[in-house]
């Protein structure tokens, strides 16, 4: 199998910088991999750094030490020494991120928002936007809602719309931050129908997921990441 994703002995620790300088240990020893066509849960309970792991490996918080090695475009780079740029390029074409929230550009229209993606790459508007309707379509957002801004929506249908962003592009590598948490039973079936569609592709995912039976439904191995807990 190849590794997408390999983490040796990362670390990171936050600096509060208001209160003195005082040190913040997060997580240390850090160690996993995923290989392409699986998904990864991270495990643990609320504060025992689940969601930093993730924004570590998506280069929003910097690795402090240790190593995060992404294969991106037949190479491995290095996150932990990876200059912002260099990030920013790994985003655009090796790695989705769905966070738990909607980030959307106020008054644009919800088809536009899970497009927008795909046109970034180069793909022509009207394709786009049927890709994107084919995925609202999926997760149950009715066509009428399509050419309101999501702002306007129910916090479900905003996580919707975010899964549909999330999914649309082929990203070799998708983080995916409590996706079905805000979604009925209907839609989190959904949700893990695009994500064994992904396993299939080769898709590498690592997920955070505090259901059980979705935990269940999807993860190939569990990491149990308060083995990695810092003490302060």
């Amino acid at each position: 199998m190849t590794a997408m994703i390999e983490l040796s002995n990362a670390e990171k620790t936050f600096t509060m910088h208001l209160q003195g300088g005082v040190e913040l240990p997060v997580v240390r020893g850090v160690s996993f991999h995923v290989d392409a066509g699986e998904c990864v849960v991270l495990a643990g309970p609320s504060g025992a750094g689940k969601s930093s792991i993730l924004k570590m490996i998506y280069g929003n918080y910097r690795c402090d030490a240790g190593r995060i090695g992404v294969r991106h475009q037949d190479t491995v780079i290095d996150l932990a020494k990876a200059e912002p740029r260099q990030v920013l390029g790994i985003r655009r074409s090796t790695i989705g991120y769905v966070s738990q929230f909607l980030r959307a550009v106020p008054r644009v229209a919800a088809l536009d928002v899970v497009a927008e993606p795909l046109i970034a790459k180069g793909v022509v508007r009207k394709e786009a936007r049927e890709l994107a309707g084919g995925l609202l379509r999926r997760l149950n957002i009715p066509e009428r809602l399509w050419r309101l801004p999501p702002s306007t929506f129910s916090g479900g249908e905003q996580q919707r719309v975010n899964i549909a962003h999330g999914f649309v592009s082929e990203y070799p590598i998708l983080l995916l931050d409590e996706p079905t948490a805000s979604l009925d039973a209907a839609n989190r079936a959904v949700v893990v129908e695009l994500i064994a569609e992904k396993k299939r592709k080769g898709v590498a995912m690592v997920a955070i997921v505090h259901d059980d039976e979705i935990r269940e439904a999807i993860a190939d191995r569990i990491v149990d990441v308060t083995a990695f807990a810092a003490a302060a």
